[in-house]
């Protein structure tokens, strides 16, 4: 067991993308723990800031019910957990298969509940905090999107309910739902679809009115917001950050000039 006393941030998906961005923007006040399926970028980020490295396969319930056991054997507390694996397998409903349809929610949702599920007692102990990352697919969909749309407006619901049962006893639980937001697998997305990753985020965000999609540090910065202190009376909430897309109404895009 560590005799470092800070305080434990569990980040899950934390080896690139928005999670290593969270996981970075933690390591001053918090150990943080990344998890993550391929050991060689959690333990190059664990390396780099001071953290703990935990390879878990969240498709695996068995390894995902057994995470907070291992850091709280590691490190003797568990403090913040923040919600952020997730993956995605577009495809209309007529032909999605029941394997990208199930892997899907599981990843997403079912696997968050299992981990929040076991490690509620060790945050209730430390009247701890969640974040769930979710995404602005929770609250409006898009070609392909049905399994990832239904699984990030059931994290949602599935923060809100930790919320609601657990801040009589100290617990914070809070979701974040971003845009657009520029990514190691994001570049790779956009450029498929624009032919370079600039025009790529030009052209999905051209109806956005800040123009641009999110630094996944700017996502970080949303989710420590949420943890700290500064947010002490926020429960329940979910903090929409996609440079006002939600403010747009689809039918008077034609009056934009």
């Amino acid at each position: 067991m560590s005799s470092d006393e800070r305080p434990v941030a569990l980040v899950t998906g934390g080896g690139s993308g928005i999670g290593a961005a969270i996981a970075r923007r933690l390591a001053a006040d918090y150990r943080v723990v990344i998890c993550g399926r391929r050991p060689e970028p959690i333990t190059r980020l664990a390396d780099a800031i001071g953290g703990v490295a935990l390879v878990c396969d969240l498709n695996n319930l068995a390894e995902t019910r057994g995470l907070p056991d291992r850091i709280i054997e590691r490190l003797g507390r568990l403090d913040a957990l923040v919600l952020n694996a997730g993956i995605v397998a577009p495809a209309p409903v007529a032909e999605m298969s029941l394997d990208d349809w199930q892997a899907q929610l599981t990843v997403n949702l079912t696997s968050p509940f299992v981990l929040a599920q076991v490690a509620l007692p060790h945050l209730l102990h430390r009247q701890g905090r969640v974040v769930g990352i979710a995404s602005v697919a929770a609250h409006a969909t898009g070609m392909g999107l049905s399994a990832y749309s239904a699984s990030k407006a059931g994290l949602i619901r599935l923060i809100q309910s930790l919320a609601f049962e657990n801040a009589r006893h100290g617990l914070r639980a809070n979701a974040v739902s971003p845009g657009w937001v520029r990514t190691e697998m994001g570049d790779m997305e956009m450029a498929e679809l624009g032919g370079s990753a600039e025009e790529g985020y030009a052209q999905v965000t051209q109806h956005i009115p800040q123009r641009r999609a999110a630094d996944a540090s700017e996502i970080a910065g949303v989710v420590a917001f949420l943890l700290s202190d500064a947010a002490s009376f926020i429960n329940g909430s979910v903090v929409t950050a996609d440079g006002g897309g939600r403010t747009v109404d689809a039918g008077m895009l034609a009056f934009d000039s």
